[in-house]
């Protein structure tokens, strides 16, 4: 258990409860921090997505898109390089 960290700036972006296994190669989680993300439209490469930034340091996180799982049913596809994960105390 803990939380993914954005490597900037230090604030929490996800549980570890929040996050599953995608098939897609990418950290995946169905819900963020509250008040952690800000979303952005993003049509870059002939695609419409919706881009994730980190709300405090504004730095690209990934996408979020409408396949994840309940209670949600969002995929928040983020970077792995943009995450730091640290342990809940005592565990």
């Amino acid at each position: 258990q803990g939380t993914y960290r954005c490597v900037v700036c230090d604030t929490p972006l996800f549980r570890s409860d929040a996050k599953f296994n995608s098939g897609t190669g990418w950290p995946s989680f169905f819900n963020p921090v509250p008040g952690a993300l800000t979303l952005h439209e993003d049509v870059a490469y002939g695609m419409k997505r919706v881009e994730v930034r980190s709300a405090s340091s504004g730095i690209h996180l990934g996408h979020v898109f409408d396949d994840g799982p309940p209670p949600t049913g969002k995929r928040y596809c983020i970077n792995g390089n943009v995450l730091k994960f640290v342990p809940d105390q005592g565990k």
